[in-house]
């Protein structure tokens, strides 16, 4: 594994989702709290706001991108094309949009939290191609990363307040059967084992971001730490694979919640090169 590298400085608030796709040139995560879009490719950085808040982001197969917003989603039909709203999800303005995963099949799996993270006050939804929406689990707390092994079988999933990566069986395109798969050992610091945004490599195994620790794990598909990556600041949010032969792990970070003067770089995206591939990025059928 290479040095880590920071390769944006600290250009976001809350840096969250990081997805890399050839259909627009390279890695692209949101800006929460400002609810943008950051794009950086061989040109540079841009950004582009999409509404009060930015929840994850996606390539759709049709063309263009669908983006969650607070408590909807929105979708373009290029990438540079109109944002079009769909309708509001739920009513409630407590709750909104965290994070989000795709099956094989282009199914958009889209979690929700309660602003106080709530209890169980959060849901896993699915969003079908035909755009059909199911709860997929009615009971979370911070629903937050997801992602599907090599062969589509199966998808690991966090809510990060349990302090575990848990397991589904996807079953002709539904996710059910969810059990605990491994336990994150964040460390003795405060905030430790809170397992937050995660990808899946072509091995099959978890990268977590272990937000609080200043860590980012690799678990093989037994559920053994095999990696651990130390991060400069405190708030890793999420990880994922990409560059042209997907063996760059980029790390997205956050400063929210740290006094002015602490972390300087928090809000940094980070990268490294790393030894097994990830997978291609899967696009929303929706």
């Amino acid at each position: 594994m290479s040095e880590l590298r920071n390769i944006t400085g600290p250009i976001a608030y809350h840096a969250e989702g990081p997805i890399w796709s050839p259909t627009w040139g390279g890695l692209r995560w949101v800006d929460m709290f400002a609810g943008d879009l950051l794009t950086f490719t061989d040109d540079g950085i841009t950004r582009r706001h999409v509404g009060r808040l930015a929840a994850f982001v996606r390539p759709r197969a049709s063309g263009g991108f669908v983006v969650g917003l607070w408590h909807q989603l929105a979708v373009t039909d290029a990438d540079d094309g109109e944002l079009r709203l769909l309708p509001p999800m739920w009513a409630d303005e407590d709750t909104r949009f965290n994070e989000c995963g795709v099956s094989p099949n282009g199914t958009l799996y889209a979690g929700s939290m309660h602003l106080e993270q709530a209890e169980g006050a959060g849901r896993l939804y699915r969003i079908g191609a035909d755009g059909t929406i199911e709860t997929t689990d009615p009971a979370v707390t911070v629903s937050n990363g997801l992602g599907f092994t090599p062969n589509g079988e199966l998808a690991y999933y966090a809510d990060t307040p349990t302090g575990r990566i848990d397991v589904f069986d996807n079953v002709e395109d539904r996710l059910v059967n969810r059990r605990p798969f491994v336990e994150v050992d964040g460390g003795d610091g405060p905030g430790s084992g809170r397992p937050d945004g995660l990808c899946v490599d072509a091995e099959g195994a978890v990268w977590v971001a272990v937000n609080g620790s200043g860590q980012v794990h690799r678990y093989d598909a037994e559920g053994t730490l095999t990696q651990r990556i130390e991060v400069p600041v405190s708030q890793p949010t999420a990880c994922t694979l990409g560059g042209d032969d997907l063996r760059t792990l980029y790390i997205t970070t956050s400063r929210e919640g740290l006094p002015d003067d602490a972390e300087p770089d928090a809000g940094s995206v980070y990268a490294t090169r790393v030894g097994i591939p990830g997978l291609p990025v899967e696009a929303v059928a929706h």
